[in-house]
């Protein structure tokens, strides 16, 4: 994880430029978004379950709601999580690298993010319009099933934006780095 190792000095963070900070931004609101998604969810849940229990009468397509709206919510978490490096590093072994070298890997995994999160934008996408010429919809509700789908785009494509951005980022800063070493 993120623990200071003794004697060794911690990596700078990654200073945002302009375009970095609309990327923060803009990642910030889908996060928000995906937050008040997840909330609404857990108010329904409850009703859901209180008249289930005590009226005989659940939220009628409580599942299909909570998988539709869970996965664009989720979604929307990715590239908020990335920017603010808050996804999963297992840095036992190059702790105590020099910060070029921990910043060289960054980019390396930040530029694995950005691919997966591209992938992701155009398989999802690509999905979602077949769902969509197929007709199929949800089996209570009869809602369309590519409407979730292509909500999960927007929080993808933004995955692989913050990823290639901060591959970039890290590719400089190793740079600078290595060119303090000489």
């Amino acid at each position: 994880m993120q623990e200071p190792v003794p004697g060794v000095p911690a990596n700078d963070p990654i200073i945002f430029g302009p375009s970095g900070r609309v990327l923060l931004a803009v990642a910030k609101v889908l996060a928000i978004i995906g937050g008040l998604l997840f909330v609404g969810l857990v108010v329904m849940s409850i009703v859901s379950i209180v008249g289930r229990k005590l009226l005989s009468a659940p939220v009628p397509g409580d599942v299909e709601l909570l998988q539709m709206i869970a996965a664009a919510a989720s979604a929307a978490f990715f590239a908020y999580c990335h920017l603010n490096h808050g996804d999963v590093k297992v840095d036992f072994f190059t702790a105590a690298a020099p910060p070029w070298v921990n910043h060289a890997l960054d980019a390396f995994g930040s530029l694995l993010v950005g691919l997966a999160g591209a992938v992701l934008t155009w398989r999802v996408y690509v999905g979602a319009i077949g769902t969509q010429e197929s007709g199929e919809t949800s089996a209570i509700l009869d809602i369309p099933v590519w409407w979730a789908q292509i909500a999960m785009v927007p929080g993808f494509a933004m995955l692989a934006l913050a990823g290639f951005y901060m591959a970039a980022r890290h590719v400089q800063e190793a740079g600078r780095r290595g060119e303090a070493r000489r």
